[in-house]
């Protein structure tokens, strides 16, 4: 096995033991970077030297007797983290130099524990899409199959963690922007609850939506992800005061006495058969582990997507006006009047489908619409997650498909949104209710491309959906790094 195929707790157990550097290890990330980047497609800005540097640090630490959490592991984290002196542009042109002055929340976590940042990976602009084909800068592919799309909007998060370009990487999830590009690609992806990671030095999407977490290459490695990155913030006002638990003390593989609900408005007409078959192959393999099946109901599911697509554009709107040209980021020198610098810098700045969400968002903003359609929407995501709250009453956890199908070809959407919105319907209730919720490798389609499981729970549970998705992982066991590149 190369090093840059190890996950964190083996990285680490190796690292303690003195068989590796952390040197080494990230040099073998680099080198596996220099291999298949050209075909991966994952970076926005890869810091070779820095990374180094990082990693000689790291090793400083440990011969030290300093050892933290992630002491000398090469991350990567999603474009629209802020990094103090390493530029962070959301996959917009319009923040296509900007450089932060200050480190996002969770970027400072993972460096007081010692974890090497080798970069900035590729992401949809301003986290809207679900393919990552609306980045500015570089378009990632899936790594199991060039030319199919790595998901979206954390796509090269996704890309770059089943590549082995680094062994674990953040995300962003504001609709299912890390389940569901984790599951296309093969790997774990959590989306917190709402509140238990900070948001603090995340550029904003949609805020009552937006949640950072972690995507790894297996169970174990992801709760210790979470352990980092997750706590109390007082610099941000959605962070929950919350104890937190030692999420790695989840995993065990003993699900006996769990409710497992099945949602049957999940398992309709349209469901890829073979997305069905690897989740009903993770039921049983749950069914067997002593857990309880039943079925369970959400009946306010096929109003999710008309819910988010009004919700979320209304937030973007709005959060997405402070890029005037003034402040930071591009702006038209050429305009002759402030009006016509606004709109031409906006216009040459965003792409195509941030302008449309922009001005969904800021329609139903308008006077004389908000009482029909925002405030509508926000009243029917009460109901929402009024359904999910009824259903954890009959079960501790739901599973489900994470997509409708696996992933499909590059560009095949392209000129398509409302298919690819349609695509998310299966991930963004949980957005909606703030639940937390999980992808887990099931297996892979005839032509090869992974399909996940998703796991949804009550708020604050992760940890029994890592107490799930561990036993899921030991009875399925298709975890692993991506082979074809």
């Amino acid at each position: 096995m190369d090093l840059y195929e190890l996950t964190i707790a083996g990285a680490m157990e190796k690292m303690r033991a003195g068989e590796i550097s952390s040197v080494e290890l990230t040099q073998s990330c680099l080198d596996r970077i220099e291999q298949v980047e050209g075909s991966v497609r994952a970076f926005i800005t890869l810091d070779q030297e820095g990374a180094l540097e990082r990693a000689q640090v790291a090793d400083a630490m440990r011969r030290s007797g300093r050892d933290g959490l992630l002491c000398g592991i090469p991350l990567t984290v999603k474009d629209l983290l802020c990094t103090k002196g390493m530029r962070t542009t959301c996959g917009s042109k319009i923040l296509e130099n900007f450089i932060p002055p200050y480190d996002a929340t969770v970027v400072e976590r993972l460096k007081a524990q010692g974890g090497v940042l080798l970069g900035k990976v590729a992401m949809d602009e301003f986290a809207m899409g679900s393919t990552s084909e609306s980045c500015a800068f570089k378009i990632p592919q899936n790594p199991w199959k060039m030319g199919y799309v790595a998901g979206g909007s954390s796509g090269g998060s996704a890309a770059a963690v089943a590549a082995g370009e680094c062994l674990a990487s953040l995300g962003s999830d504001t609709g299912g922007s890390i389940r569901q590009p984790a599951s296309l690609c093969g790997i774990v992806g959590l989306k917190p609850t709402y509140g238990r990671v900070s948001r603090y030095g995340l550029v904003a999407f949609a805020s009552s939506l937006d949640q950072v977490g972690p995507l790894c290459r297996d169970v174990r490695d992801c709760a210790l992800m979470l352990n980092v990155i997750g706590g109390y913030d007082p610099r941000d006002s959605t962070s929950v005061h919350r104890e937190m638990p030692d999420y790695s003390s989840a995993l065990v593989e003993d699900v006996r006495g769990l409710r497992v609900g099945i949602p049957k408005e999940y398992f309709v007409e349209g469901l890829d058969p073979e997305v069905e078959g690897v989740v009903r192959k993770g039921i049983n393999v749950l069914r067997e582990a002593g857990a309880e099946i039943v079925d369970v109901s959400l009946p306010h599911t096929d109003y999710c997507v008309a819910v988010y697509y009004l919700i979320a554009p209304a937030e973007a709107s709005s959060n997405l006006a402070r890029y005037d040209g003034v402040h930071y980021g591009i702006r038209d020198m050429n305009a002759d009047s402030l009006i016509a610098m606004y709109k031409d810098t906006r216009s040459v700045g965003f792409g195509a489908e941030v302008k449309r969400r922009i001005l969904i968002g800021t329609y139903a903003l308008s006077s004389g619409y908000y009482d029909a359609y925002y405030k509508k929407a926000s009243q029917v995501r009460t109901m929402i997650l009024q359904d999910f709250q009824k259903a954890y009453e009959k079960c501790d956890v739901l599973i489900s498909p994470v997509t409708p199908t696996p992933a499909w070809k590059m560009g095949e959407n392209i000129d398509d949104p409302l298919a690819v919105y349609l695509s998310d319907i299966l991930t963004i209730s949980a957005n909606l209710a703030g639940i937390p919720g999980m992808s887990v490798p099931g297996g892979f389609s005839r032509d090869g491309l992974p399909i996940g499981i998703q796991l949804q729970g009550p708020h604050f549970r992760e940890d029994t959906l890592l107490r799930v998705a561990y036993t899921l992982e030991r009875g399925i066991g298709v975890a692993g790094c991506a082979k074809v590149c």
